[in-house]
């Protein structure tokens, strides 16, 4: 099935699950753009329901194992009032979600919904220092095969580059329209070679083959940009 048919078809699924308690279904991320690829792109979805409970949720079960079943990632259940409530801590999802999803059911609640910005340098800070330590962990999980290693560099690029659009946020800046235009504009502002993270961002988007890139030698460098990345904004966003 096509992307559109699983959406149509989960979106079903879950109407005749949850009934008239489903208040919205979003589709979030990059899969709600044109930044969608095929091979790498997941189906992130948002579902709204009006409470959530141990009974709610066992109705949902057999739609959410026929999505899973696809291999795609698990959809986040939320009542409004909850998501409302935990805003101020899901900054950067929240953010990334009003600027790129679609509405597969319900009413556009996202646009003009407010995200507190209290906490959102603290969770810029965090989340990149946890992202270069769980990159360590699964390249120690690696078997050493080439295209393990560069499915690794291709997961955790998507992950960085949304870090980098928040970083330049949480420095005062705009936010960037794209991912190679956040890593530009953050290279420039606190001096790192973006080049293995450019040769990563290639790979992804099939400009370039794996083939054509020395692995080794560009994780090295990869790893030590996101490093710099997450040590220098600690120390910047650390300052008074």
């Amino acid at each position: 099935m096509s992307r559109e048919s699983d959406l149509r078809e989960f979106v079903e699924r879950l109407k005749t699950a949850a009934g008239a308690k489903l208040t919205a279904v979003v589709l979030y991320g990059s899969g709600a753009d044109q930044d969608f690829r095929k091979e790498h792109s997941d189906l992130n979805i948002l579902c709204l329901l009006q409470s959530v409970d141990a009974a709610e949720l066992a109705k949902l079960q057999p739609a959410g194992l026929w999505w899973s079943r696809k291999s795609h990632p698990t959809p986040l259940i939320f009542t409004l009032r909850e998501l409302q409530e935990s805003a101020d801590v899901f900054a950067i999802e929240l953010i990334d979600m009003k600027a790129r999803h679609r509405m597969l059911l319900g009413e556009d609640f996202l646009t003009a919904f407010d995200v507190p910005m209290t906490l959102h340098r603290l969770q810029v800070e965090r989340e990149l220092r946890t992202s270069v330590i769980r990159l360590r962990q699964a390249f120690l999980r690696l078997s050493g095969d080439r295209a393990e290693l560069t499915d690794l560099m291709i997961a955790s690029a998507s992950t960085f580059a949304t870090l980098f659009r928040h970083a330049l946020i949480a420095l005062g800046e705009s936010a960037a329209d794209s991912r190679r235009e956040a890593l530009d504009r953050l290279a420039a502002k606190i001096a790192f070679d973006p080049a293995a993270i450019h040769t990563v961002l290639d790979l992804r988007d099939g400009k370039r083959r794996a083939g054509e890139v020395d692995h080794d030698r560009t994780f090295a460098a990869y790893l030590d940009a996101v490093t710099r990345v997450a040590e220098e904004m600690d120390r910047r966003l650390a300052a008074p």
